[in-house]
């Protein structure tokens, strides 16, 4: 599945496509891959939050 393309306005129709987009994704992995693919991704837009924060001051 591709991952989708959200609008600028940030809609509940694109909240739809990346719940269904998450789904899809995970849907086949066992417990343990599905916890370490949103450990990663928490992980990756955890770094992003504190480069933007280390921008500002």
């Amino acid at each position: 599945m591709e991952k989708p393309i959200l609008s600028p306005d940030f809609t509940i129709e694109d909240i739809h496509k990346l719940r269904e987009y998450n789904y899809e994704m995970t849907k086949n992995m066992t417990e343990q891959e599905r916890m370490d693919y949103y450990n990663i991704a928490g992980h990756a837009f955890q770094c992003e939050i504190e480069e933007a924060r280390l921008q500002e001051v």
